[in-house]
């Protein structure tokens, strides 16, 4: 899938100009809020009517201002999630479920509605009104009901905002199945590193109505700069991993990574599941010898491929490991006392406490509890 954006729209004070293409399977829309990442959903919904530019998805063409072409929100099969669930109140979860399916006709109809209980985990709900749910539970029934209306791009606008750390924990395995197990292209709108990080493929960051940058999700969150002030200290290095083996003893999971094996706190996930790994940049040390004696466990050897300054103190030191890139955030005082300069060869150095369900991904309850 490829969506094609270069739209021109002002809203009051507010002025919007993106230009990107992406061709990933979640395109995450990142960004503090009154970025823009709303109205360029919207704009892609057909909500808005931009002022200006063009918009497509896999070569077809949703609106082109140049050309006199908009096609109307309910042609353009798109599913939609929004901050709060939006169920009806007085339908089941299977009635909400249903509701998803009438806007679409039966020949174009592909999404099966026992496989999207058994994708979302929510066959022991369908007899339940919405007032019986969690925010988790509710939000995975929406996420189903945009799913059966068997739609051709899935636009997510902050689904996990109003939701609890707990409750995020909860659904965010969900959604990488979603993203995994369907051939849907999704559109994610976040503010928040941990999600973007875990989930896109690609990153558009938007600043003050303009695209800051655009790339894979694995450059976007080493660019500490184009992350919020708050968010800063999320940023680093994201590596897609595999299970190689339990350390029951120790109660760890054994990483495979381009970088080497990454120990972490035990996860729930089976001998050879991905995971996609995100290392903080303030969480790694470096060192110019081989360290020993130390309690840090993970010992990642590599060699500086770039040296960029920080905020205040700080300088950010990117360390190749093989082909893979780890991210440094260390003190310029570090820096010119270990005299750290491109093509040295150093040793990032991570401990494994310092990895969370944030930074590792939780595997998939064996029931969910809401």
């Amino acid at each position: 899938m490829t969506l094609s954006v270069d739209i021109s729209h002002r809203l009051g004070d507010f002025a919007l100009e993106a230009d990107f293409e992406s061709a990933g399977r979640l395109t995450a829309l990142f960004g503090p809020s009154g970025s823009g990442k709303s109205t360029l959903i919207n704009l892609v919904a057909g909500l808005i009517r931009p002022q200006k530019g063009r918009i497509a998805v896999d070569g077809r063409v949703l609106i082109d201002t140049a050309a006199g072409m908009f096609v109307p929100m309910h042609k353009r099969r798109i599913g939609m999630v929004f901050q709060d669930a939006r169920l009806f109140p007085h339908m089941s979860v299977a009635g909400n479920l249903r509701y998803g399916r009438w806007f679409t006709p039966p020949a174009e109809r592909y999404a099966n509605i026992d496989a999207v209980v058994d994708l979302l985990g929510i066959g022991h709900l369908l007899d339940r009104r919405p007032a019986k749910l969690s925010g988790g539970e509710k939000q995975r029934v929406a996420i189903g009901r945009a799913l059966l209306a068997s739609p051709k791009l899935l636009l997510m606008d902050e689904p996990l905002a109003s939701l609890d750390e707990a409750r995020k924990s909860e659904i965010l395995p969900y959604i990488e199945r979603l993203r995994d197990e369907t051939k849907i292209p999704i559109v994610y709108v976040s503010h928040s590193v941990a999600e973007v990080a875990r989930l896109a493929s690609d990153v558009v960051v938007l600043s003050q109505g303009k695209v800051a940058a655009f790339g894979p999700a694995e450059a976007i969150m080493q660019r500490l700069d184009l992350l919020p002030a708050e968010e800063r200290g999320e940023g680093g290095a994201v590596l897609d991993t595999r299970v190689l083996r339990h350390d029951e003893a120790f109660g760890m999971t054994v990483l495979g990574s381009p970088a080497g094996d990454i120990r972490i706190p035990r996860i729930a996930r089976p001998v050879g599941s991905p995971v996609r790994l995100r290392i903080r940049a303030r969480d790694v040390m470096i060192a110019t010898e081989q360290p020993a004696g130390l309690s840090a466990l993970n010992i990642l050897a590599g060699t500086i491929a770039a040296v960029r300054p920080g905020v205040g103190p700080t300088v950010e030191i990117a360390i190749d490991c093989n082909g893979a890139t780890v991210l440094a955030r260390i003190t310029e005082q570090s820096k010119q006392s270990l005299r750290l300069e491109l093509g040295r060869e150093v040793f990032a150095v991570i401990k494994t406490v310092s990895f969370d369900s944030a930074t590792t991904g939780a595997g998939l309850p064996a029931e969910a509890d809401g």
